[in-house]
């Protein structure tokens, strides 16, 4: 009897070894050069967006390009929060991967989808309790950090005698 079962195991795995070397043969090949292309090209596209809204500030509105820098970063995170309610920007975010989620478009877009997707919820618990779910780490994180690099300064000036 128990020649019997090692002989089924032996065919089975003989099986199963066939099974991979035939499922081989039908797995589409990735494209990963065509996906960092694709990345490249939106993230660049999203860059080069926020860079034409922070010349329109500058020329427009009077705006510095010191002072241009937050309300270029509240207008791509409005069109970002926009295209997330439409739904375009899943969209985008699944044809171009990584390239959508670039810094700032793409927390928001975090922050934005975890809002929809909880509204049914309620707006205390679902949006409110859920919206920060993902991007709650993102900016314990970023807090934390600014925290420290803030608290080295401060002792690196203390202890070379005010060099800033």
């Amino acid at each position: 009897m128990a020649g019997s079962s090692t002989r089924q195991q032996i065919q089975l795995q003989i099986q199963q070894e066939k099974y991979k070397q035939l499922s081989k043969k039908y797995v589409p090949r990735p494209r990963y050069f065509y996906n960092v292309f694709k990345a490249f090209m939106v993230g660049g596209f999203i860059c080069m967006l926020g860079q034409g809204i922070q010349n329109l500030y500058i020329a427009f509105f009077g705006f510095t390009e010191k002072t241009a820098g937050n309300p270029t970063v509240a207008t791509l995170i409005f069109i970002s929060v926009l295209l997330t309610g439409l739904g375009v920007y899943d969209r985008i975010g699944q044809w171009a991967g990584a390239g959508s989620a670039v810094p700032v478009t793409g927390f928001a877009n975090s922050v934005a989808s975890a809002a929809l997707e909880h509204r049914s919820e309620g707006y205390v618990l679902g949006v409110g309790g859920n919206m920060f779910k993902l991007a709650g780490s993102v900016i314990v994180f970023g807090v934390v950090a600014a925290f420290l690099a803030a608290l080295l300064k401060t002792l690196i000036q203390l202890f070379l005698g005010g060099v800033s």
